[in-house]
């Protein structure tokens, strides 16, 4: 069964470098290799890290009593080597990797060139970055990100990163908009904040879409009609907001499963409970119509004072 979203390039060396990243305050070091000029990829000064332990949410999230025991720590180089045995068994049989790529409503077959470069957001995850290229032209690059949890390294979500494109007679690596939430942190300044960033809140919307999708398929309930959409997932907007005394909110992109023009437009509401993000209501608020023979998206409600009204 082919995989659902959530390359050439030149020999990184292999010397190794360390990352410094603030998430929530709680300071993360992990170990990466290689180094990239003008890359999302490049690496930051080493800084020693604090000792604290990883835990399945933001530790500035959680108060004493909600944190976690303190679990074995995982390397990057250990989330390497379980991405590449995922990969190994994945395309034993044929070499070939395949991906469905929702932005682009695409499957793509890939041949793996390397494992380029791994990173840990404390709190959060490791995540192994791949260069592919496409089976049928050598010359057209992927470059592809595995998110794995840190406390088992077992795969949470597969996402494009940056993608081939078109420049004149080459092809170039071009990076997917939105960015994916997990390079947003690195280019943040250091420090505590009061309100929750939204690479947090899409950290979090993201890991409740993978968990629950399935063959690449995520499946919600119609509230208006009773019925099971299934959905293939394609991004999150942005920017998420808060709203008053009733905790955060985003829009997100979904496409009807096996279309390539009908687009669903989901609501998710997240909710700190005992110091943990949770999304709390998922609803569905637009969904296509087709007028004149064009599938547009019709809106079932909309908000009015931070609370929502149904359009008749």
């Amino acid at each position: 069964m082919p995989l659902t979203e959530s390359r050439p390039c030149p020999l990184w060396s292999r010397a190794l470098t360390r990352w410094l990243l603030v998430t929530g305050g709680a300071l993360c070091l992990a170990a990466c290799r290689g180094s990239h000029s003008g890359d999302e990829h490049a690496a930051a000064s080493a800084q020693p890290a604090s000792a604290q332990p990883a835990s399945a949410q933001p530790a500035s999230a959680q108060p004493a009593s909600a944190q976690p025991a303190p679990h074995e720590e995982h390397t990057t180089d250990e989330a390497s080597a379980a991405v590449q045995k995922y990969l190994d068994d994945t395309v034993k049989k044929d070499g070939v990797f395949r991906l469905h790529d929702a932005q682009a409503d695409a499957q793509l077959e890939l041949v793996e060139d390397q494992i380029r470069v791994a990173r840990g957001i404390h709190g959060y995850g490791l995540f192994v970055c791949v260069d592919f290229h496409a089976k049928d032209d050598a010359k057209k690059p992927y470059d592809i990100d595995f998110w794995l949890d840190e406390d088992k390294l077992q795969l949470v979500d597969i996402r494009i990163h940056k993608a081939a494109k078109r420049d004149g007679d080459r092809w170039v690596l071009a990076t997917r908009n939105p960015l994916l939430w997990w390079w947003i942190p690195a280019s943040e300044h250091p420090g505590e904040f009061e309100e929750k960033r939204g690479w947090q809140l899409e950290s979090v919307i993201n890991e409740y879409v993978a968990s629950r999708t399935k063959d690449g398929v995520f499946k919600v309930k119609d509230d208006k009609t009773g019925e099971e959409r299934s959905l293939d997932f394609v991004e999150i907007h942005r920017p998420t907001r808060k709203m008053e005394g009733k905790g955060y909110f985003a829009c997100t992109d979904f496409r009807e499963h096996d279309s390539s023009n009908k687009y669903y437009d989901l609501d998710f509401w997240i909710a700190e409970k005992q110091g943990v993000l949770q999304v709390t209501d998922v609803r569905i608020h637009k969904v296509p119509e087709q007028v004149d023979g064009q599938w547009i998206q019709t809106a079932r409600y909309s908000y009015e004072k931070g609370t929502t009204k149904d359009i008749p």
